[in-house]
């Protein structure tokens, strides 16, 4: 009995002296007092007789574990002390990890700024470019309207062009019957009114005159014919001027005859050309055959600073 009361104190004071070593430390003098206190509350005043032995039987069995008690206490001091550094560093370790975690969360506080604003700038660029494709569009589809009415008003032009080229005519001298025209005492321009051919309407049949609607080089040819003694004479003129003629003469009054000519001029807009049949001659004609006939047509169109016209007239000056 007297040994697990001993066994008990000094488990309690162990247990006191972890504590304090815990919350501060104590020195061994106050270990000792530690202890006597615990005897004294353990052991209430008893008989002299039963404190004596008492305190004997104490003594002997507590002086057997004290030695081992102080060991023991200073190795639990080291070990509490370690454990206190370990904790002190684990403290600091703890504050550090805090604190790159506050500035990691600032960080990715920042980053999801900057996303927020790349977002932002990145749906402002899609809006732009949405902007930019539908300006572009637009001005795509205009341009090809643009273009689509500019190519059909070249091809209406280039089709007025062409339909201006297009000249061509032929005529013979009858309108109706057969017949002798001339002799005249006087020079005349033919009319032929039998008109054959007449592409751009440029041969007036009233007149007998064509008239260039178009810088060109045109050709010119008359066909006449005659019987009898006297002769057939006609030429082709131009503004005035004398170009090429075609003759016959005969000497027998049943004998029949025929000529003809042409000629390449290059003619101004509104330059005239038409045929003249000379004083004291005759052609015949016969609408059914058309023997004395003036044709005509556009070979090409000129341009305007064009210089085989000056070459030519200079050419026809010269000769």
């Amino acid at each position: 009995m007297k040994a697990l009361v001993c066994i008990l104190l000094l488990l309690e004071t162990f247990v006191f002296v972890v504590q304090q070593q815990v919350d501060g430390g104590l020195n061994e003098n106050e270990i000792s007092q530690q202890i006597s206190s615990e005897d004294g509350r353990q052991n209430p005043p008893q008989t002299d007789t039963l404190r004596a032995e008492a305190s004997t039987d104490s003594q002997q069995y507590c002086d057997l574990g004290i030695p081992d008690i102080h060991a023991a206490l200073r190795e639990l001091t080291a070990t509490v002390t370690e454990q206190k550094e370990n904790i002190r560093e684990l403290t600091a370790a703890d504050t550090e990890q805090k604190e790159n975690i506050r500035e990691l969360t600032a960080t990715v506080t920042e980053q999801k700024e900057n996303i927020r604003e790349l977002t932002a700038a990145d749906t402002e660029q899609k809006e732009n470019i949405r902007a930019l494709e539908t300006q572009l569009r637009d001005e795509m589809n205009k341009k090809n309207d643009e273009i689509s009415n500019l190519t059909q008003s070249q091809v209406e032009e280039l089709r007025k062009e062409n339909r201006d080229r297009e000249l061509a005519f032929s005529a013979g001298l009858m309108q109706s019957g057969s017949g002798f025209v001339g002799p005249f005492t006087t020079e005349i321009t033919l009319t032929y009114k039998n008109v054959l051919t007449n592409i751009g309407n440029a041969y007036n049949p009233v007149t007998g005159i064509f008239t260039a609607p178009l810088k060109g080089a045109y050709m010119f040819r008359i066909s006449i014919y005659s019987n009898g003694e006297t002769a057939a004479t006609a030429s082709i003129f131009k503004n005035g001027e004398h170009m090429v003629i075609a003759h016959e003469n005969q000497s027998r009054a049943q004998d029949r005859l025929n000529a003809s000519n042409g000629v390449v001029l290059i003619l101004e807009v509104g330059d005239v050309v038409y045929v003249r049949l000379w004083s004291g001659r005759r052609i015949y004609d016969d609408v059914q055959y058309n023997h004395s006939t003036f044709s005509g047509f556009l070979l090409f169109p000129l341009r305007e600073d064009d210089r085989d016209l000056q070459n030519v007239q200079s050419f026809h000056r010269m000769n």
